[in-house]
Protein backbone atom coordinates (compact mmCIF):
# COMPACT_ATOMS: atom_id res chain seq x y z
CA UNK A 1 0.00 0.00 0.00
CA UNK A 2 0.81 3.58 -1.08
CA UNK A 3 0.19 6.94 0.33
CA UNK A 4 0.55 10.01 -1.06
CA UNK A 5 1.40 13.12 1.27
CA UNK A 6 1.86 16.52 0.11
CA UNK A 7 1.82 15.24 -3.46
CA UNK A 8 5.04 13.15 -2.98
CA UNK A 9 4.61 9.27 -2.86
CA UNK A 10 5.08 7.47 0.53
CA UNK A 11 5.84 3.54 0.70
CA UNK A 12 4.60 1.82 3.97
CA UNK A 13 6.85 -1.59 2.61
CA UNK A 14 3.56 -3.41 1.71
CA UNK A 15 3.08 -4.31 -1.88
CA UNK A 16 1.41 -1.83 -3.64
CA UNK A 17 -2.16 -1.58 -3.19
CA UNK A 18 -5.09 0.30 -4.64
CA UNK A 19 -3.42 3.09 -5.78
CA UNK A 20 -1.53 6.64 -4.12
CA UNK A 21 -3.27 9.70 -4.23
CA UNK A 22 -2.22 12.99 -3.13
CA UNK A 23 -3.71 14.29 0.32
CA UNK A 24 -3.05 17.65 0.45
CA UNK A 25 -1.77 19.74 3.16
CA UNK A 26 -4.11 19.96 6.06
CA UNK A 27 -4.73 15.82 5.24
CA UNK A 28 -1.10 14.51 5.83
CA UNK A 29 -0.53 12.87 8.58
CA UNK A 30 0.86 14.01 11.57
CA UNK A 31 4.10 13.37 13.34
CA UNK A 32 3.23 10.27 15.48
CA UNK A 33 4.39 12.66 18.66
CA UNK A 34 2.01 14.73 17.95
CA UNK A 35 -0.72 12.48 17.69
CA UNK A 36 0.23 10.77 20.98
CA UNK A 37 0.13 14.65 22.50
CA UNK A 38 -2.98 14.80 21.45
CA UNK A 39 -4.41 11.56 22.79
CA UNK A 40 -2.96 13.02 26.58
CA UNK A 41 -4.88 16.13 26.18
CA UNK A 42 -8.03 13.63 25.31
CA UNK A 43 -7.59 11.70 28.24
CA UNK A 44 -7.08 14.33 30.17
CA UNK A 45 -10.41 16.29 28.89
CA UNK A 46 -12.09 12.46 29.61
CA UNK A 47 -10.59 12.81 33.59
CA UNK A 48 -11.98 16.24 34.28
CA UNK A 49 -15.57 15.14 32.72
CA UNK A 50 -15.87 12.09 35.27
CA UNK A 51 -15.62 14.08 38.03
CA UNK A 52 -19.20 15.03 36.77
CA UNK A 53 -20.38 12.23 35.27
CA UNK A 54 -18.25 9.28 36.37
CA UNK A 55 -19.82 6.66 38.79
CA UNK A 56 -19.37 7.60 42.24
CA UNK A 57 -22.11 5.83 44.96
CA UNK A 58 -23.57 7.91 47.83
CA UNK A 59 -22.01 6.21 50.58
CA UNK A 60 -19.82 7.22 53.95
CA UNK A 61 -17.06 5.20 52.92
CA UNK A 62 -16.16 7.62 49.80
CA UNK A 63 -14.22 10.85 50.47
CA UNK A 64 -16.43 12.28 47.52
CA UNK A 65 -19.20 11.52 48.67
CA UNK A 66 -19.49 14.03 51.63
CA UNK A 67 -16.94 16.36 50.20
CA UNK A 68 -18.25 19.40 48.22
CA UNK A 69 -15.78 19.81 46.07
CA UNK A 70 -17.75 18.13 43.04
CA UNK A 71 -20.87 19.55 44.33
CA UNK A 72 -21.01 22.47 41.47
CA UNK A 73 -20.14 19.32 38.92
CA UNK A 74 -22.74 16.79 40.32
CA UNK A 75 -25.23 18.39 41.60
CA UNK A 76 -26.50 21.00 38.98
CA UNK A 77 -27.54 20.85 35.50
CA UNK A 78 -25.40 22.74 33.82
CA UNK A 79 -22.46 21.36 35.61
CA UNK A 80 -23.71 17.75 34.73
CA UNK A 81 -24.59 18.91 31.10
CA UNK A 82 -20.80 20.73 30.62
CA UNK A 83 -19.50 17.31 31.55
CA UNK A 84 -21.19 15.23 29.30
CA UNK A 85 -20.75 17.16 26.29
CA UNK A 86 -16.84 17.35 27.79
CA UNK A 87 -17.05 13.71 28.09
CA UNK A 88 -17.91 12.83 24.63
CA UNK A 89 -15.46 15.33 23.04
CA UNK A 90 -12.84 13.50 25.02
CA UNK A 91 -13.72 10.61 23.96
CA UNK A 92 -14.25 11.48 20.35
CA UNK A 93 -10.78 13.23 20.79
CA UNK A 94 -9.03 10.29 22.00
CA UNK A 95 -10.34 8.50 19.27
CA UNK A 96 -8.84 10.90 16.43
CA UNK A 97 -5.61 10.98 18.72
CA UNK A 98 -5.52 6.93 17.77
CA UNK A 99 -6.46 7.49 14.33
CA UNK A 100 -3.96 9.77 13.46
CA UNK A 101 -1.08 7.99 15.15
CA UNK A 102 -1.93 5.11 12.79
CA UNK A 103 -1.71 7.29 9.74
CA UNK A 104 1.45 8.71 11.16
CA UNK A 105 3.23 5.37 11.59
CA UNK A 106 2.16 3.96 8.00
CA UNK A 107 5.62 3.59 6.55
CA UNK A 108 7.57 3.98 9.60
CA UNK A 109 6.33 1.22 11.77
CA UNK A 110 9.47 -0.09 12.62
CA UNK A 111 11.06 3.36 13.31
CA UNK A 112 8.41 4.52 15.10
CA UNK A 113 6.31 1.46 16.28
CA UNK A 114 7.73 2.16 19.95
CA UNK A 115 5.18 5.01 20.44
CA UNK A 116 1.92 2.73 19.77
CA UNK A 117 2.67 1.21 23.27
CA UNK A 118 4.22 4.29 24.64
CA UNK A 119 0.47 6.00 23.32
CA UNK A 120 -1.06 3.23 25.55
CA UNK A 121 1.04 3.78 28.41
CA UNK A 122 0.39 7.44 28.21
CA UNK A 123 -3.30 7.72 27.62
CA UNK A 124 -3.71 5.38 30.88
CA UNK A 125 -2.26 7.73 33.23
CA UNK A 126 -4.90 10.80 33.02
CA UNK A 127 -7.40 7.93 33.22
CA UNK A 128 -6.24 6.46 36.59
CA UNK A 129 -7.65 9.19 38.59
CA UNK A 130 -11.12 9.49 36.63
CA UNK A 131 -14.31 8.01 38.38
CA UNK A 132 -15.30 4.89 36.95
CA UNK A 133 -16.92 5.74 33.36
CA UNK A 134 -18.25 3.58 30.55
CA UNK A 135 -19.17 0.73 33.24
CA UNK A 136 -19.80 0.68 37.20
CA UNK A 137 -19.07 -3.44 37.44
CA UNK A 138 -15.77 -2.21 39.70
CA UNK A 139 -18.36 -1.71 42.60
CA UNK A 140 -19.64 -5.24 41.85
CA UNK A 141 -16.50 -6.60 42.10
CA UNK A 142 -15.77 -5.06 45.29
CA UNK A 143 -19.38 -6.38 46.59
CA UNK A 144 -18.59 -9.64 45.58
CA UNK A 145 -15.13 -9.25 47.19
CA UNK A 146 -17.65 -8.83 50.18
CA UNK A 147 -19.55 -11.55 50.44
CA UNK A 148 -16.21 -13.84 50.19
CA UNK A 149 -14.70 -11.77 53.24
CA UNK A 150 -17.78 -12.48 54.83
CA UNK A 151 -17.79 -16.54 54.07
CA UNK A 152 -20.65 -16.51 51.78
CA UNK A 153 -20.29 -18.19 48.22
CA UNK A 154 -20.64 -15.69 45.37
CA UNK A 155 -21.87 -18.71 43.19
CA UNK A 156 -24.89 -19.32 45.36
CA UNK A 157 -25.42 -15.75 46.81
CA UNK A 158 -25.97 -12.70 44.58
CA UNK A 159 -24.64 -9.34 46.11
CA UNK A 160 -28.58 -8.62 47.39
CA UNK A 161 -27.21 -10.52 49.90
CA UNK A 162 -25.37 -7.72 51.99
CA UNK A 163 -26.79 -4.72 53.15
CA UNK A 164 -26.32 -1.17 52.29
CA UNK A 165 -25.27 -3.19 48.40
CA UNK A 166 -26.78 -0.76 46.32
CA UNK A 167 -24.75 2.26 48.48
CA UNK A 168 -21.97 1.15 47.20
CA UNK A 169 -23.05 1.48 43.98
CA UNK A 170 -23.15 -1.83 42.51
CA UNK A 171 -25.63 -1.99 39.45
CA UNK A 172 -29.05 -3.69 40.40
CA UNK A 173 -29.25 -6.07 36.82
CA UNK A 174 -26.02 -7.96 38.48
CA UNK A 175 -28.23 -8.34 42.12
CA UNK A 176 -29.77 -11.32 41.67
CA UNK A 177 -26.96 -13.18 39.48
CA UNK A 178 -24.50 -15.02 40.63
CA UNK A 179 -20.48 -14.33 39.74
CA UNK A 180 -19.09 -15.30 36.55
CA UNK A 181 -15.90 -14.96 37.68
CA UNK A 182 -13.03 -17.83 38.27
CA UNK A 183 -11.42 -17.99 41.91
CA UNK A 184 -8.02 -16.52 41.80
CA UNK A 185 -10.12 -12.72 40.51
CA UNK A 186 -12.59 -13.64 43.73
CA UNK A 187 -9.74 -14.42 45.67
CA UNK A 188 -7.97 -10.84 44.63
CA UNK A 189 -11.62 -9.26 45.32
CA UNK A 190 -11.70 -10.40 48.53
CA UNK A 191 -8.29 -9.33 49.28
CA UNK A 192 -8.91 -5.65 47.88
CA UNK A 193 -12.30 -5.56 50.34
CA UNK A 194 -10.42 -6.38 53.40
CA UNK A 195 -7.42 -4.40 52.49
CA UNK A 196 -9.16 -0.90 51.84
CA UNK A 197 -11.62 -1.93 54.41
CA UNK A 198 -14.43 -1.26 51.18
CA UNK A 199 -13.14 2.50 50.98
CA UNK A 200 -14.16 3.39 47.77
CA UNK A 201 -11.57 5.26 46.21
CA UNK A 202 -8.98 3.14 47.31
CA UNK A 203 -10.73 0.17 45.98
CA UNK A 204 -11.34 1.41 42.51
CA UNK A 205 -7.44 2.69 42.78
CA UNK A 206 -6.58 -1.41 43.60
CA UNK A 207 -8.98 -2.75 40.72
CA UNK A 208 -7.22 -0.38 38.11
CA UNK A 209 -4.01 -1.57 39.36
CA UNK A 210 -5.09 -5.25 38.16
CA UNK A 211 -5.89 -3.39 35.47
CA UNK A 212 -2.69 -1.62 34.19
CA UNK A 213 -1.04 -5.59 35.05
CA UNK A 214 -3.10 -6.52 32.15
CA UNK A 215 -2.37 -4.01 30.12
CA UNK A 216 1.36 -4.47 31.43
CA UNK A 217 1.36 -7.98 30.16
CA UNK A 218 -0.51 -7.22 26.86
CA UNK A 219 2.41 -4.45 26.26
CA UNK A 220 4.61 -7.46 26.67
CA UNK A 221 2.77 -10.42 24.82
CA UNK A 222 1.19 -8.91 21.56
CA UNK A 223 4.38 -7.45 19.80
CA UNK A 224 6.25 -10.90 20.92
CA UNK A 225 2.99 -12.97 19.26
CA UNK A 226 2.71 -10.78 16.08
CA UNK A 227 6.74 -11.17 15.42
CA UNK A 228 6.60 -14.71 15.51
CA UNK A 229 3.88 -14.71 13.42
CA UNK A 230 5.13 -12.64 10.81
CA UNK A 231 2.85 -9.91 11.78
CA UNK A 232 3.98 -6.04 12.40
CA UNK A 233 4.54 -5.82 16.44
CA UNK A 234 3.69 -2.03 16.35
CA UNK A 235 0.46 -2.59 14.31
CA UNK A 236 -0.75 -4.60 16.20
CA UNK A 237 -0.06 -3.15 19.88
CA UNK A 238 -1.66 0.16 18.13
CA UNK A 239 -5.21 -1.69 16.64
CA UNK A 240 -5.32 -3.83 19.72
CA UNK A 241 -3.88 -2.23 22.96
CA UNK A 242 -3.71 1.56 22.18
CA UNK A 243 -6.60 1.18 21.15
CA UNK A 244 -9.40 3.24 22.90
CA UNK A 245 -12.04 0.95 23.85
CA UNK A 246 -9.22 -0.68 25.62
CA UNK A 247 -7.99 2.60 27.53
CA UNK A 248 -11.65 3.41 28.52
CA UNK A 249 -13.01 0.86 28.96
CA UNK A 250 -10.47 -1.98 30.34
CA UNK A 251 -8.69 0.86 32.52
CA UNK A 252 -10.77 3.82 33.16
CA UNK A 253 -13.80 1.04 33.95
CA UNK A 254 -11.39 -1.38 35.77
CA UNK A 255 -12.40 -4.21 34.53
CA UNK A 256 -10.73 -7.74 34.89
CA UNK A 257 -10.73 -8.72 30.98
CA UNK A 258 -7.54 -6.67 31.00
CA UNK A 259 -6.08 -9.09 33.49
CA UNK A 260 -7.66 -12.11 31.81
CA UNK A 261 -6.80 -11.05 28.19
CA UNK A 262 -3.38 -9.99 29.35
CA UNK A 263 -2.84 -13.78 30.93
CA UNK A 264 -4.52 -15.08 27.87
CA UNK A 265 -2.23 -13.09 25.40
CA UNK A 266 0.98 -14.39 27.75
CA UNK A 267 0.25 -17.71 27.86
CA UNK A 268 0.34 -18.30 24.39
CA UNK A 269 3.15 -15.81 23.58
CA UNK A 270 5.31 -18.36 25.49
CA UNK A 271 3.95 -21.42 23.63
CA UNK A 272 4.59 -19.71 20.27
CA UNK A 273 8.37 -18.47 21.50
CA UNK A 274 10.97 -20.76 19.34
CA UNK A 275 13.91 -22.79 20.74
CA UNK A 276 11.67 -22.59 24.07
CA UNK A 277 12.06 -25.58 26.83
CA UNK A 278 8.89 -27.62 27.29
CA UNK A 279 9.17 -26.02 30.65
CA UNK A 280 7.96 -22.51 29.34
CA UNK A 281 5.69 -23.81 27.24
CA UNK A 282 4.07 -25.75 30.40
CA UNK A 283 4.51 -22.15 32.13
CA UNK A 284 2.22 -20.50 29.02
CA UNK A 285 -0.60 -23.30 29.82
CA UNK A 286 -0.20 -22.41 33.39
CA UNK A 287 -0.83 -18.12 32.62
CA UNK A 288 -4.08 -19.43 30.04
CA UNK A 289 -5.40 -21.38 33.09
CA UNK A 290 -4.73 -18.45 35.32
CA UNK A 291 -7.14 -16.42 32.97
CA UNK A 292 -9.34 -19.00 33.12
CA UNK A 293 -9.05 -18.60 36.52
CA UNK A 294 -10.45 -14.64 36.43
CA UNK A 295 -13.01 -15.43 33.80
CA UNK A 296 -13.97 -19.17 32.97
CA UNK A 297 -14.79 -17.86 29.37
CA UNK A 298 -11.28 -18.47 28.33
CA UNK A 299 -11.64 -22.34 29.25
CA UNK A 300 -12.96 -22.36 25.28
CA UNK A 301 -9.34 -21.67 24.08
CA UNK A 302 -7.63 -24.35 25.66
CA UNK A 303 -8.52 -26.99 23.28
CA UNK A 304 -6.81 -25.39 20.82
CA UNK A 305 -3.63 -23.08 22.56
CA UNK A 306 -2.90 -26.76 23.71
CA UNK A 307 -2.31 -27.54 20.34
CA UNK A 308 0.73 -25.14 20.32
CA UNK A 309 2.29 -27.75 23.13
CA UNK A 310 4.14 -29.96 20.76
CA UNK A 311 6.05 -27.54 18.68
CA UNK A 312 4.82 -23.76 18.38
CA UNK A 313 3.38 -22.46 15.23
CA UNK A 314 5.45 -25.71 13.11
CA UNK A 315 2.37 -28.22 12.48
CA UNK A 316 0.23 -25.39 11.32
CA UNK A 317 2.54 -23.66 8.18
CA UNK A 318 1.31 -24.50 4.81
CA UNK A 319 2.20 -27.86 3.72
CA UNK A 320 3.44 -29.04 7.12
CA UNK A 321 1.51 -32.40 8.34
CA UNK A 322 -1.04 -31.33 10.62
CA UNK A 323 -2.01 -32.92 14.66
CA UNK A 324 -4.08 -36.06 13.79
CA UNK A 325 -7.07 -36.11 15.90
CA UNK A 326 -5.52 -39.03 18.07
CA UNK A 327 -2.13 -36.77 18.44
CA UNK A 328 -3.97 -34.10 19.51
CA UNK A 329 -5.07 -36.32 22.84
CA UNK A 330 -1.51 -36.08 24.58
CA UNK A 331 -1.48 -32.39 24.16
CA UNK A 332 -5.22 -32.21 25.98
CA UNK A 333 -4.44 -33.61 28.78
CA UNK A 334 -1.60 -32.18 29.23
CA UNK A 335 -4.01 -28.59 29.02
CA UNK A 336 -6.73 -30.36 30.84
CA UNK A 337 -3.97 -31.67 33.89
CA UNK A 338 -2.72 -28.28 34.02
CA UNK A 339 -5.63 -26.49 34.48
CA UNK A 340 -7.37 -28.60 36.66
CA UNK A 341 -4.38 -28.42 39.27
CA UNK A 342 -4.45 -24.37 39.16
CA UNK A 343 -8.45 -24.26 39.33
CA UNK A 344 -8.27 -27.12 42.29
CA UNK A 345 -5.54 -25.19 44.15
CA UNK A 346 -7.13 -21.97 43.54
CA UNK A 347 -10.74 -22.99 44.36
CA UNK A 348 -8.85 -25.05 47.80
CA UNK A 349 -7.43 -21.87 48.79
CA UNK A 350 -10.62 -19.67 47.90
CA UNK A 351 -13.30 -22.59 49.74
CA UNK A 352 -15.00 -21.88 46.72
CA UNK A 353 -13.77 -24.71 44.69
CA UNK A 354 -16.29 -25.09 40.87
CA UNK A 355 -18.97 -23.31 41.62
CA UNK A 356 -18.10 -21.18 39.02
CA UNK A 357 -18.90 -24.16 36.62
CA UNK A 358 -22.46 -23.60 37.37
CA UNK A 359 -22.40 -20.16 37.52
CA UNK A 360 -20.33 -19.98 34.02
CA UNK A 361 -23.88 -21.55 32.69
CA UNK A 362 -26.37 -19.09 33.67
CA UNK A 363 -26.72 -15.04 33.64
CA UNK A 364 -29.36 -15.40 35.81
CA UNK A 365 -32.07 -12.81 36.06
CA UNK A 366 -29.60 -10.36 33.80
CA UNK A 367 -30.07 -10.17 29.99
CA UNK A 368 -29.84 -6.79 27.94
CA UNK A 369 -32.59 -6.55 24.69
CA UNK A 370 -29.78 -4.90 22.70
CA UNK A 371 -28.13 -8.48 22.73
CA UNK A 372 -29.79 -10.77 19.97
CA UNK A 373 -30.30 -13.78 22.00
CA UNK A 374 -31.12 -11.92 24.97
CA UNK A 375 -34.21 -10.56 23.21
CA UNK A 376 -35.15 -13.46 21.66
CA UNK A 377 -34.94 -15.13 25.00
CA UNK A 378 -37.15 -12.43 26.87
CA UNK A 379 -39.24 -12.51 23.53
CA UNK A 380 -40.22 -16.30 23.75
CA UNK A 381 -40.18 -16.34 27.40
CA UNK A 382 -43.14 -13.61 26.83
CA UNK A 383 -44.56 -15.50 24.56
CA UNK A 384 -44.48 -19.29 26.02
CA UNK A 385 -45.78 -17.28 29.67
CA UNK A 386 -48.98 -15.95 27.60
CA UNK A 387 -50.02 -19.99 26.42
CA UNK A 388 -48.60 -21.91 29.17
CA UNK A 389 -47.83 -21.99 32.85
CA UNK A 390 -43.99 -22.28 32.50
CA UNK A 391 -42.82 -19.39 33.48
CA UNK A 392 -41.05 -16.69 31.33
CA UNK A 393 -37.86 -16.20 33.67
CA UNK A 394 -38.11 -19.86 33.33
CA UNK A 395 -38.14 -20.24 29.51
CA UNK A 396 -36.14 -18.08 28.95
CA UNK A 397 -33.27 -19.42 31.19
CA UNK A 398 -34.21 -22.69 29.18
CA UNK A 399 -33.16 -20.97 26.06
CA UNK A 400 -30.07 -19.03 27.16
CA UNK A 401 -28.78 -23.11 27.98
CA UNK A 402 -29.65 -24.27 24.64
CA UNK A 403 -27.49 -21.60 23.21
CA UNK A 404 -24.95 -22.10 25.72
CA UNK A 405 -25.19 -25.56 24.47
CA UNK A 406 -24.47 -24.61 20.63
CA UNK A 407 -21.57 -22.34 21.89
CA UNK A 408 -19.75 -25.30 23.20
CA UNK A 409 -20.82 -27.76 20.72
CA UNK A 410 -19.31 -25.28 17.88
CA UNK A 411 -15.89 -25.33 20.47
CA UNK A 412 -16.24 -29.47 19.76
CA UNK A 413 -16.61 -29.30 16.27
CA UNK A 414 -13.94 -26.55 15.81
CA UNK A 415 -11.22 -28.73 18.44
CA UNK A 416 -12.05 -32.16 16.64
CA UNK A 417 -12.58 -31.28 12.63
CA UNK A 418 -10.17 -33.08 10.77
CA UNK A 419 -8.10 -30.23 9.56
CA UNK A 420 -8.01 -27.60 12.75
CA UNK A 421 -7.82 -24.37 11.86
CA UNK A 422 -4.58 -22.21 13.33
CA UNK A 423 -4.87 -21.44 17.08
CA UNK A 424 -5.05 -18.30 17.39
CA UNK A 425 -7.78 -18.12 14.77
CA UNK A 426 -9.41 -20.96 16.72
CA UNK A 427 -9.93 -19.48 19.73
CA UNK A 428 -11.26 -16.12 18.07
CA UNK A 429 -13.71 -17.60 16.76
CA UNK A 430 -14.98 -19.62 19.24
CA UNK A 431 -14.80 -16.62 21.44
CA UNK A 432 -16.92 -14.73 19.14
CA UNK A 433 -19.80 -17.76 18.94
CA UNK A 434 -19.69 -17.57 22.84
CA UNK A 435 -20.72 -13.75 22.09
CA UNK A 436 -22.68 -13.74 19.30
CA UNK A 437 -24.78 -16.93 21.72
CA UNK A 438 -24.99 -14.75 24.92
CA UNK A 439 -27.86 -13.26 26.61
CA UNK A 440 -25.14 -9.78 27.67
CA UNK A 441 -22.88 -8.46 25.31
CA UNK A 442 -20.90 -5.73 25.90
CA UNK A 443 -18.37 -3.04 24.03
CA UNK A 444 -15.95 -4.47 25.59
CA UNK A 445 -16.40 -7.76 24.64
CA UNK A 446 -14.88 -7.10 21.03
CA UNK A 447 -11.44 -6.77 23.10
CA UNK A 448 -11.89 -10.37 23.83
CA UNK A 449 -10.72 -11.78 20.16
CA UNK A 450 -9.01 -8.49 18.66
CA UNK A 451 -5.56 -9.65 19.56
CA UNK A 452 -5.90 -13.07 18.26
CA UNK A 453 -6.72 -11.58 15.06
CA UNK A 454 -3.98 -9.38 14.73
CA UNK A 455 -1.48 -11.59 15.90
CA UNK A 456 -2.87 -14.48 13.80
CA UNK A 457 -0.57 -15.93 11.18
CA UNK A 458 -1.72 -14.68 7.93
CA UNK A 459 -3.45 -15.95 5.66
CA UNK A 460 -6.71 -15.49 7.78
CA UNK A 461 -9.63 -17.53 6.77
CA UNK A 462 -12.06 -16.17 3.96
CA UNK A 463 -12.58 -12.19 4.20
CA UNK A 464 -11.81 -11.90 7.63
CA UNK A 465 -7.77 -11.34 5.51
CA UNK A 466 -9.82 -8.31 3.96
CA UNK A 467 -8.11 -4.99 5.04
CA UNK A 468 -11.78 -3.66 5.61
CA UNK A 469 -11.95 -6.14 8.53
CA UNK A 470 -9.63 -4.53 10.57
CA UNK A 471 -9.60 -1.09 9.11
CA UNK A 472 -12.36 1.70 8.43
CA UNK A 473 -15.04 -1.74 9.80
CA UNK A 474 -13.27 -1.75 12.87
CA UNK A 475 -12.68 1.99 13.12
CA UNK A 476 -16.16 2.80 12.90
CA UNK A 477 -17.27 -0.19 15.52
CA UNK A 478 -14.83 1.91 18.15
CA UNK A 479 -16.35 4.83 17.04
CA UNK A 480 -20.27 3.18 17.54
CA UNK A 481 -18.86 1.68 20.87
CA UNK A 482 -17.48 4.62 22.10
CA UNK A 483 -20.51 6.61 21.83
CA UNK A 484 -22.57 3.73 23.26
CA UNK A 485 -20.48 4.19 26.68
CA UNK A 486 -21.00 7.89 26.61
CA UNK A 487 -24.77 7.99 26.15
CA UNK A 488 -25.29 4.32 28.17
CA UNK A 489 -23.15 5.26 30.93
CA UNK A 490 -23.85 8.19 32.54
CA UNK A 491 -24.32 9.18 36.56
CA UNK A 492 -26.60 11.73 37.19
CA UNK A 493 -28.36 12.74 39.82
CA UNK A 494 -31.69 11.64 41.08
CA UNK A 495 -33.40 15.07 40.95
CA UNK A 496 -31.63 16.00 37.56
CA UNK A 497 -33.40 14.67 34.31
CA UNK A 498 -31.27 11.45 32.69
CA UNK A 499 -33.41 11.47 29.38
CA UNK A 500 -31.89 15.24 29.07
CA UNK A 501 -28.75 14.67 29.50
CA UNK A 502 -28.50 11.64 27.62
CA UNK A 503 -29.86 13.29 24.64
CA UNK A 504 -27.63 16.00 24.94
CA UNK A 505 -24.24 13.62 24.92
CA UNK A 506 -26.11 11.70 22.40
CA UNK A 507 -26.35 15.03 20.28
CA UNK A 508 -22.53 15.57 21.04
CA UNK A 509 -21.23 12.15 20.06
CA UNK A 510 -22.93 12.30 16.84
CA UNK A 511 -21.73 15.96 15.84
CA UNK A 512 -17.56 14.39 16.87
CA UNK A 513 -18.44 11.28 14.82
CA UNK A 514 -19.51 13.05 11.85
CA UNK A 515 -16.44 15.40 11.97
CA UNK A 516 -14.49 12.42 12.15
CA UNK A 517 -15.80 10.72 9.31
CA UNK A 518 -16.75 13.27 6.89
CA UNK A 519 -14.95 17.04 7.87
CA UNK A 520 -11.77 15.77 9.98
CA UNK A 521 -9.37 16.33 6.93
CA UNK A 522 -6.37 14.16 8.70
CA UNK A 523 -9.28 10.97 9.42
CA UNK A 524 -11.73 11.32 7.13
CA UNK A 525 -9.63 9.77 4.37
CA UNK A 526 -9.86 6.67 6.63
CA UNK A 527 -13.56 5.91 5.75
CA UNK A 528 -14.98 5.11 2.21
CA UNK A 529 -17.12 7.69 0.64
CA UNK A 530 -18.59 7.61 -2.98
CA UNK A 531 -16.05 6.57 -5.43
CA UNK A 532 -13.40 7.01 -3.08
CA UNK A 533 -12.49 4.23 -1.36
CA UNK A 534 -10.73 4.66 1.91
CA UNK A 535 -6.81 4.76 3.15
CA UNK A 536 -6.99 1.66 5.16
CA UNK A 537 -4.74 1.73 8.41
CA UNK A 538 -3.59 -1.21 7.69
CA UNK A 539 -0.34 -3.53 8.62
CA UNK A 540 2.28 -3.70 5.46
CA UNK A 541 2.11 -7.14 4.39
CA UNK A 542 5.10 -9.12 3.56
CA UNK A 543 7.17 -8.02 6.64
CA UNK A 544 8.43 -7.69 8.73
CA UNK A 545 11.12 -10.46 9.15
CA UNK A 546 10.17 -12.14 12.37
CA UNK A 547 12.64 -11.07 15.46
CA UNK A 548 15.71 -13.70 15.82
CA UNK A 549 14.67 -14.37 19.47
CA UNK A 550 10.96 -15.20 18.53
CA UNK A 551 11.41 -16.55 15.18
CA UNK A 552 8.81 -18.93 13.84
CA UNK A 553 7.87 -20.63 10.68
CA UNK A 554 4.74 -18.49 9.54
CA UNK A 555 2.03 -18.99 6.72
CA UNK A 556 3.19 -16.78 4.07
CA UNK A 557 1.26 -13.33 3.64
CA UNK A 558 -1.40 -13.31 1.12
CA UNK A 559 -1.22 -10.81 -0.92
CA UNK A 560 -3.84 -7.44 -0.57
CA UNK A 561 -7.21 -8.39 -1.27
CA UNK A 562 -8.98 -5.53 -3.37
Amino acid sequence: MTLAVDGARRDDGGPSGRGSRALNGPAAAPEPAAAVREGLWAALAVMVASWGVGWQPMTPLSVFSGSTLLVPLRTGLAGVLLCAVLLAVGVFALVRAWLRLGRSLQGRWTADGHLAARAALFWSLPLLAALPIFSRDVFSYLQQGRLVALGLDPYEDGISRLPGWFMHGADSIWAESPSPYGPLFLLSAEGIWRLTGGQVELSVAAFRLLALAGLALCLWAVPRLAAAAGREPAWAVWVSVANPLFLLYMVAGAHNDALMTGLLLAGAALLVRVGRRRVVALAGLVLVALSVAIKPLTALTLPFLAMLLPGGWSRFRVGARRLGRVERIGPWITAAVIAAAVLTVLGAGTGLWFGWVRAMTTSGDAAFPYAPVGLLGLGLGWAVDLVSDVPARQAAGWFYSAMTCAALAFTAWMALRRSPREPLVASAAVLVVAIVTAPIIQPWYLLWFLPLLACAPRPLPGVVDHPRWLGWVLTALVLALCGVGVVDQISVAQWLPLGLVRVVAALACLVAAWALVRRDPSTAVLFPRRRRPPDETIEPRGRPAPRRALAAPTTPTAPVQE
